[in-house]
């Protein structure tokens, strides 16, 4: 769960440190007030994208930091345990730093890491549903994706993927091998000439590397001699040779040993000098033994780079990698000329992966028709609570056998819903109001989320459209949520702020400097005055106190 978030110099958030708590935490106040301006605060925790204009006016940088609890998140713990973040007492630290100049860090528990890594974990650690979330429900690819991510089957779904992304490959690759296009023959003849260019030329794995060191030694063969010989002579030959003064330096420690055996030590470290000394010398002389003038060797090491650096010039692509070209067209010449078998044994290998994508599909509808089966059943009853009484709501599946595969299955999935008795469900995106698709958007997430695992759940707004006796019930359905979540809630609905364990009310201020957010925890009187400014009226009046009051009370 979440257990602090401090908020420096963002937006018009000066400095905020807020200390959180299980169960349901409401967040109130005005319109404009920067109410969600905390919710976007924690999408930079979790892996947003960040740019310079959020920083505070007059700042240099913005820094957001939140604390999570994991003692009940093993998933995170494992994501920091392969990337060696060292997390202690099951608590993290995640920090976000975005910069004037547009640079953006991201560290877990003082460990610099990639904002990827922020959007890996935050899918273990907070799911946000925006005040506008309701408006995804008319799309079918928003649909889809909430069946799904309520069912569960996600080996289902991957066997369907893995079989088309097959199917699909292999088909390519038929197109490719046809011979189809218009140009194949001209495409044939210049693959030829191209691959008997190369096989005369031959050029061998490591060849070009090969030779350019080679080409360097030949090339500067004199000035290599010529420092090996006095390097020789300075070692091991001449008079005053290193070898000679080294062995005059040990003759005098020895001497000296008879007077102070401490110097034992020196001694057995320059001795162990004079052997390496001694086959440094050695291995001089074996060098310049092999070093040898070969202007002809030189010549023709030279013309044999000149032509591997033409030939892959002439192809546009990097000397090294000629060999590893010539293979390809090697590969691309026996595919085209041997086109006619291959294409027989891709096309079979094509409709063995169609069997096998249908059969994933088939099993991929089941799975999602029994899930809709049973979603739908629980959202029309809590669409009853909400206020729509006799309202339906459901899931229709078509199955498509005869449609193209596709990536998530064959199936055509919408959501229907009937507002009122004895009306035949609706397409959603055709028959709902604002407030309706706002309620159901609400009974589809309360639903889904109770199956969730994810420890914290944040809705901002999301009861937006919604009022009346109906607002109550809203809040007791997001208050439920607490049973196995800790839930923040952005709202304007009193009935909803009264249901909170914590209440944090969210005001603006301003100078003629500067305008700032403050966020305030309430205690029991400053709730009451709170819920009565939200009752509504110019002014709060003792009615209204006690009405928040008697609110207050469950």
């Amino acid at each position: 769960m979440l257990k602090q978030l401090l908020i420096r110099n963002f937006a018009i958030i000066e400095e905020l440190d807020l200390y959180l708590k299980p169960g349901m935490t409401v967040f109130t106040g005005e319109t404009g007030a920067g109410k969600s301006i905390l919710i976007d605060a924690l999408g930079l925790i979790l892996g947003d994208r960040a740019e310079s204009t959020i920083i505070r006016a007059g700042c240099e940088r913005t820094e957001i930091s939140a604390s999570f609890d994991l003692s009940e998140n093993s998933d995170v713990a494992s994501i920091l345990e392969e990337q060696a973040i060292a997390v202690d007492d099951n608590e993290i630290i995640i920090r976000r730093v975005i910069s004037n100049d547009g640079r953006s860090r991201a560290f877990i528990n003082s460990t610099p890491v990639p904002v990827n890594l922020l959007k890996t974990i935050g899918e273990y650690l907070i799911d946000i549903h925006g005040q506008h979330a309701h408006q995804s429900l008319t799309k079918r690819d928003a649909q889809r994706l909430l069946l799904d991510s309520y069912g569960g089957y996600d080996k289902e779904l991957n066997l369907v993927r893995d079989s088309y992304t097959s199917w699909h490959e292999l088909q390519e690759k038929i197109v490719q091998l046809s011979g189809e296009t218009e140009n194949h023959g001209a495409q044939l003849t210049l693959l030829r000439y191209q691959v008997q260019e190369l096989e005369t030329l031959a050029p061998e794995t490591d060849e070009y590397e090969s030779l350019s060191e080679e080409f360097k030694r030949l090339d500067n063969a004199n000035r290599l001699i010529e420092l090996t010989q006095q390097a020789t002579q300075n070692v091991m030959e001449d008079e005053y040779s290193l070898h000679n003064k080294l062995a005059n330096t040990i003759r005098d420690m020895q001497e000296a040993q008879q007077f102070d055996d401490s110097i034992a030590n020196i001694l057995e470290l320059l001795e162990g000098a004079a052997i390496q000394l001694s086959e440094a010398g050695d291995e001089l002389r074996l060098y310049l033994d092999k070093l040898d003038r070969d202007p002809e060797r030189l010549q023709n090491v030279e013309q044999r780079l000149s032509d591997i650096h033409d030939m892959a010039r002439k192809h546009n692509i990097q000397s090294q990698q000629l060999p590893g070209y010539f293979e390809q067209l090697q590969q691309k010449l026996y595919e085209m000329e041997n086109s006619q078998h291959l294409l027989a044994d891709l096309v079979k290998q094509k409709d063995e992966c169609l069997q096998l994508y249908h059969q994933a599909a088939k099993k991929l509808h089941l799975c999602r028709v029994k899930t809709a089966k049973l979603i739908s059943g629980k959202i029309s009853q809590t669409l009853e609570t909400l206020g729509m009484s006799g309202g339906q709501f459901v899931i229709a599946i078509e199955e498509q056998d005869d449609a193209q595969p596709g990536l998530h299955g064959n199936d055509q999935i919408e959501f229907l819903v009937s507002a009122n008795p004895g009306q035949p469900p609706q397409p959603l995106r055709k028959v709902a109001s604002g407030g309706e698709l706002s309620r159901i958007s609400l009974a589809i997430q309360v639903i889904s989320n109770n199956e969730k695992v994810i420890p914290t759940l944040v809705f901002d707004e999301v009861d937006a459209g919604i009022g009346g006796g109906v607002a109550e019930i809203v809040g007791n359905l997001l208050h439920s949520l607490t049973v196995k979540h800790q839930v923040f809630c952005v709202t304007h609905l009193p009935q909803v702020a009264s249901l909170g364990d914590q209440h944090l009310q969210v005001q603006k201020s301003s100078s003629k400097k500067t305008t700032y957010t403050q966020v305030a925890e309430l205690d029991d009187s400053e709730r009451i005055e709170e819920i009565a400014r939200m009752l509504g009226g110019i002014k709060i009046t003792e009615q209204s106190r006690k009405h928040a009051k008697e609110m207050l009370i469950h």
